[in-house]
């Protein structure tokens, strides 16, 4: 059975840091691309950051390049975000989701084909 389990979301404060997980089950990571998305309350979900099959390529969007690290470990079959300098813009429900892709160096912002149930992120002072 397919899953992805998100976890690490919580309350911080403007400036502070958080570190989301996305622990899968079912398949390994090493043969998929995986993404992060987020959805605040009244707006559409949105991509923030993809890392590619081969782990070589990242993509981030505008708002959180420089703040925001996507990674990944093979080993644990688990995906990392890192979220620093946080602001309450960034509040928000953030999922991971997973595609199987065979471009290993794509950075895919579409098609992904399983999602986690999401972990809130809540900047606030």
């Amino acid at each position: 059975q397919v899953q992805l389990v998100e976890s690490g979301g919580g309350l911080v404060q403007p400036g502070g840091s958080l570190r989301l997980s996305c622990a899968v089950s079912g398949f390994t990571l090493e043969y998929y691309a995986i993404g992060w998305f987020c959805q605040a309350p009244g707006k559409d979900r949105e991509l923030v950051a993809v890392i590619s099959v081969s782990g070589r390529n990242t993509h981030y969007t505008d708002s959180v390049e420089g703040r925001f690290t996507i990674s990944r470990d093979i080993a644990k079959n688990t995906a990392y975000l890192q979220m620093n300098s946080l602001k309450p813009e960034d509040t928000a429900v953030y999922y991971c989701a997973a595609t199987l892709i065979l471009e290993r160096d794509s950075t895919p912002i579409i098609g992904y084909d399983y999602w986690g149930q999401g972990t809130q992120v809540t900047v606030s002072s």
